[in-house]
């Protein structure tokens, strides 16, 4: 089991990648840079490139619909080339509101684009002349859609490596069962150990059994807080009002990925009850409703012996990378976590 952490996107970033050599030292074997409405990924996985020597650099997630899948493709292979072939490339289709909202593009047909960005991608890293006839993409453009005059191109440089692997950010059934079939990685959100065969077992059966045994077994990333002693218990409360962003402002009323899965968790009424309030701008009161067992589960906070319990639980989960966010006032504090985790974890 590997251990990751994900970059902050807000404040301090160049700080906490100055301190990313302690944590590889530490034994930190991957780390994740997210890209919302925000600072874009890319320009930030570079810096992090350039000042780490064995980590993998990973995006957590690019969206589908920002960039054209050649362009995915194109950067992923130029961020592993500056990693020396350290680079994973995670995508996801985030959500109507931010891709319509901000990047004015219609919210169409994930799965499907998924599916043909993964095959896209993988032709350009073979250095194919690409040629893709698709539902969704089709390359070169037809002559009846523009000039006529797009040509069949294979990518300049020869990349470091001719399969970058991809992760895939999934939580629906049929985004998971996609991610399982075609993906080298799976990630989900608010991963309850426990309950992960009852939510997701089905999905992972079918696409595991369609899968090409080439593609290795699926990694599953998990991100979890992380805290050890006998007096962090109540470190979980801090995670209140992230998830009630997510379960109740993430998406509208019956169109929000992250409130459909509280409820696949057996959390229906707490689930709308959340969305009520965060629709309504009472958010305190939304994040006073998430369930104190939803915060202990998804995460790893108190006492190591708890703490080794719960890795253990994630391990019979399939979880192969715990993706921590070490809670310390301290960065020696957070690096000492991470070795312990990286101990507990062996």
């Amino acid at each position: 089991m590997r251990i990751g952490m994900t970059l902050n996107y807000t404040g301090g970033f160049k700080q906490t990648v100055a301190e990313l050599a302690d944590f590889e030292k530490a034994g930190l074997e991957i780390v994740f840079v997210a890209e919302l409405y925000s600072f874009d990924a890319v320009s930030q996985l570079g810096y992090i490139a350039a000042k780490t020597e064995r980590m993998q650099i990973a995006s957590g997630i690019l969206p589908i619909y920002s960039r054209t899948p050649a362009l995915l493709a194109m950067t992923a292979a130029g961020l592993d080339y500056v990693s020396d072939g350290r680079f994973v490339l995670g995508i996801g289709a985030s959500g109507p509101q931010v891709i319509e909202g901000f990047h004015g593009v219609p919210y169409t047909a994930p799965l499907g684009r998924t599916r043909e960005v993964v095959e896209i991608c993988r032709k350009v890293w073979r250095r194919e002349r690409l040629v893709h006839e698709g539902r969704y993409y089709t390359l070169p453009l037809p002559p009846d859609q523009g000039t006529g005059l797009g040509k069949p191109l294979k990518l300049i440089n020869h990349p470091v490596r001719d399969r970058i692997p991809i992760f895939i950010a999934a939580i629906g059934p049929k985004n998971v069962e996609l991610a399982a079939e075609i993906a080298e990685g799976w990630i989900p959100i608010f991963f309850v150990p426990e309950k992960s065969r009852e939510v997701w077992g089905d999905a992972l059966a079918a696409g595991r059994a369609r899968r090409d045994p080439a593609l290795g077994e699926l990694d599953i990333v998990v991100q979890a807080m992380l805290a050890i002693g006998d007096d962090v218990g109540d470190m979980v409360e801090l995670a209140r009002p992230m998830l009630a962003l997510y379960i109740g402002g993430m998406g509208a009323k019956g169109r929000n990925f992250y409130n459909d899965l509280a409820r696949r968790y057996g959390y229906e009424k707490e689930a709308e009850r959340i969305q009520d309030l965060y629709l309504a701008g009472r958010k305190d009161e939304a994040a006073a409703l998430v369930p104190r067992e939803l915060l202990e589960l998804t995460s790893l906070v108190g006492p190591e012996g708890l703490v080794r319990e719960r890795i253990a639980a994630m391990r019979e989960a399939g979880v192969t990378v715990l993706n921590v966010t070490p809670m310390a006032n301290t960065h020696a504090e957070r690096v000492r976590l991470i070795e312990r985790v990286r101990e507990l974890a062996s």
